[in-house]
């Protein structure tokens, strides 16, 4: 999903992917099927060189009809939002004492199954078994 800027404001734009052709690495066409404000259609092909040099073509009502309809057969996918709602929580609900936290802002500060010495024991076991590799 793009953004097209039309009558002093972002609107959201279906995005399609185009087949590339010539110097052009990446092609993108944003369609804005009808702005919200003055009611005309928006296309816009926005496309990217080896050199990252960028090159936009605009089209608005009818010429933008006739622009889309060349284009048609050139594209591979449209492109589409991430749904993040279904994702799962990764945060732990609950602190070192067992009580439900809400805030989160302080994740580094839990120390769950964490022992004070075990920095020390750590360090200790690996001068052992080098010793005994030697």
């Amino acid at each position: 999903m793009g953004y097209i800027h039309c009558c002093g404001a972002l609107h959201k734009t279906r995005t399609f992917r185009l087949a590339p052709y010539k110097d052009f690495l990446i092609c993108e066409v944003d369609l804005l099927t009808r702005c919200p404000v003055c009611g005309s259609k928006v296309i816009q092909l926005t496309r990217i060189t080896e050199k990252a040099e960028i090159s936009c073509v605009r089209r608005t009502n009818a010429k933008a009809d006739a622009f889309f309809e060349k284009l048609k057969k050139t594209i591979l996918y449209e492109l589409k939002p991430v749904n993040y709602k279904n994702c799962g929580k990764f945060y732990l609900n609950y602190n070192e004492y067992g009580v439900i936290k809400r805030c989160y802002s302080n994740l580094a500060n839990l120390k769950i199954g964490k022992n004070d010495n075990s920095d020390k024991n750590i360090k200790g076991l690996e001068k052992i078994n080098l010793k005994k590799i030697q």
